[in-house]
């Protein structure tokens, strides 16, 4: 008699075909100079909007308030960072919570827009009245802010140029091209930073001016030159991170690259309907539907497009249906429609 047991296979047939939809596993690095740079904001902006007020700087002042923003932005950041770390595993988001860092981005962006227009009407306000400005401390101040600004811009600084750049390489039969391959969270903390650098430098530049030539003008205007960079900035983080939240990426470079894969797969089949969306930085998802004559492409299955789309690293999620047609007069040998997704 046998002791021999035979376990049965429990495991759901359609397990072989699930997979996990987080395809960002965050910026941990990223998240902790995010605190750091919090950290020293705070300290610095206490600094600057008290030495503003006792010494009568305007741009001193300006910066100070423009720096209190940025810790409010930077603390957004960072608890963007936590939010989709702490959902990650959450079922109700449907391809992970990547766009809570996005999305935090965004509100960072929305905030340095209030901060320019803030500093562009007290700037106007000091502009039309005067007052007299001690000069030697205020210098000293802005000369520790810009220091701690520096220091912030170096930890927030991922390396990456923020301009979209395509690199192509092969590894191994596989595509990987960088389509704005950035943490845009990360970003807005680093142009936070940049634009209490540049005001605190443009402060300093005023404040010198008024001290050795007499140019009290000089401290107001630097506030309004300052309140310009700074939507500037806030303009192209809007548009940067609108874009994914928006889902617009039809127009990215790899939208051509799954037509091009088409093209050399099947020349003659036809996109009924294409979707193609961020899901992760520089990672996208597709939706692809074909038109295809079965009779003279009968190898053309959904797995078929998936493998050579897949030499395509960044599309990580891509889901096929194949339509098939034949010409008047001939028989239909094959189902109207196949559909597969990885």
């Amino acid at each position: 008699m046998s002791d021999h047991k035979h376990h049965k296979d429990t495991t759901a047939p359609e397990a072989k075909w699930q997979h996990s939809h987080s395809f960002d596993s965050g910026n941990r690095s990223g998240e902790t100079k995010t605190r750091w740079a919090v950290i020293l904001t705070a300290v610095m902006m206490v600094a600057e909007i008290a030495a503003g007020w006792l010494y009568n700087s305007m741009a001193l002042l300006a910066d100070g308030w423009h720096m209190s923003s940025h810790a409010l932005a930077l603390g957004l950041s960072l608890l963007a960072y936590a939010a989709a770390r702490r959902f990650a595993s959450d079922k109700r988001f449907t391809f992970g919570t990547w766009k809570i860092e996005i999305l935090g981005g965004y509100t960072s962006a929305v905030m340095l827009v209030g901060v320019a227009g803030l500093m562009f009407l007290q700037s106007i306000e000091r502009l039309v009245t005067p007052s007299p400005i001690h000069y030697d401390q205020a210098i000293l101040v802005a000369a520790i802010g810009l220091a701690v600004n520096v220091v912030c811009a170096v930890l927030l600084n991922d390396g990456h140029d923020h301009h979209h750049h395509h690199d192509h390489e092969r590894h191994d039969h596989h595509h990987h091209h960088s389509h704005g391959n950035h943490d845009l969270n990360l970003r807005s903390a680093y142009l936070h930073v940049i634009a209490d650098a540049a005001t605190s430098l443009l402060a300093i530049a005023a404040l010198f001016g008024g001290k050795l030539f007499g140019f009290t003008w000089l401290d107001p205007v630097m506030g309004i030159v300052g309140a310009i960079l700074v939507s500037g900035w806030a303009v192209g983080l809007l548009k940067d991170t609108g874009r994914v939240l928006l889902d617009a990426e039809m127009d990215a470079p790899v939208v051509e690259e799954i037509r091009e894969v088409i093209r050399d797969c099947a020349p003659d089949a036809r996109i009924a309907d294409l979707h193609v969306w961020k899901v992760g930085r520089g990672k996208f998802s597709c939706i692809l539907s074909l038109v295809i004559d079965q009779q003279k492409h009968p190898h053309c299955t959904p797995d078929y497009f998936r493998q050579h789309l897949g030499i395509h690293e960044e599309i990580v999620h891509v889901t096929v249906e194949i339509n098939h047609y034949v010409e008047a007069g001939q028989p239909l040998l094959t189902p109207v429609s196949l559909s597969g997704s990885m």
